[in-house]
């Protein structure tokens, strides 16, 4: 039982104060983006749930990259409701040159590119490498919502860990949290992919999911690899040799734990999501 391992109090206490700053970095972030909705509409679940581990470093990340600008709540002059004749003017280059961009068809403005530039794309106008750390973000906070919701129902519930192959085939029920947990993360990662993706392309159903699909199971697998392995090192390791057992579910250190893990799984997720990107796998957001 957790009541009987021998935890320092200021590890405890160490424990509370970085889920109090993560909780409070994750409510500013969510107010904001209240305030200043995010233009894909996934983003504005992503980063506040991220903080939740990312802490002060993700707020950073979010002020500097992500943070949209505050929506025009008066985009100009009322029209007159009694407009008076207007006079004619001849159309000025400018409008002409406008007119002539409308209607020019795909194959038109693909001619008249210069030699060796490249369409416009959404994603060009950030570094490459911010590009990865959205989309690692956005594996992440399935990760994280999953990990929350199923490690507590576990906790609250114990014997759905037989769902997850405990005690029939693990002897220690961590593996089955891990099975369970990875589902879950698959299902709401798979979702929010979805999400991201029928925002920036026209896709059928069928085929947004099949992209979903393919976009994120090996980012979320590579992101649950290196989480799993963290908690498996202090859960069945560290925790043992230095508390006399592992930590349960409603303890700060838990959670403090999961934080790491998460960390570490951003870090094994990010050369993944490098590749998927580069590779047109994944969107560039």
């Amino acid at each position: 039982m957790t009541a009987a391992l021998s935890v320092p109090t200021w590890l405890t206490v160490v424990a509370g104060i970085s889920l109090a700053l993560a909780l409070i970095c994750a409510l500013v972030i969510a107010i904001d983006v209240w305030r200043r909705p995010q233009p894909m509409t996934v983003m504005s679940v992503v980063w506040p749930v991220t903080a939740l581990f990312g802490s002060v470093l993700w707020l950073a990340a979010y002020w500097r990259w992500g943070r949209a600008p505050r929506p025009n709540l008066h985009p100009g002059p009322r029209p007159d409701p009694h407009p008076g004749p207007t006079p004619r003017t001849a159309p000025s280059s400018a409008t002409m040159g406008e007119m002539g961009a409308m209607s020019m068809t795909p194959m038109d403005a693909k001619m008249s590119m210069a030699p060796g530039s490249k369409p416009m794309n959404m994603g060009s106008s950030r570094p490459f490498p911010v590009s990865v750390f959205l989309g690692t973000c956005h594996c992440g906070a399935g990760c994280t919502l999953a990990d929350l919701a199923v490690e507590w129902l576990l906790f609250a519930v114990p014997s759905l860990l037989v769902l997850g192959g405990y005690p029939w085939l693990f002897s220690h029920n961590l593996f089955a949290h891990f099975v369970l947990t990875f589902v879950a993360a698959y299902l709401v990662g798979i979702t929010f992919q979805y999400w991201a993706i029928t925002s920036m392309k026209q896709l059928g159903r069928r085929q947004a999911w099949w992209a979903a699909i393919k976009a994120d199971t090996l980012s979320l697998t590579s992101w649950q690899v290196g989480m799993y392995l963290t908690m498996a090192l202090g859960q069945l390791w560290l925790f043992p040799a230095w508390f006399g057992g592992p930590v349960a579910a409603n303890t700060a250190l838990f959670w403090l734990l999961m934080q790491v893990a998460m960390l570490v799984g951003f870090a094994t997720a990010y050369p993944m999501n490098w590749f998927l990107i580069r590779r047109g796998i994944k969107e560039q957001m």
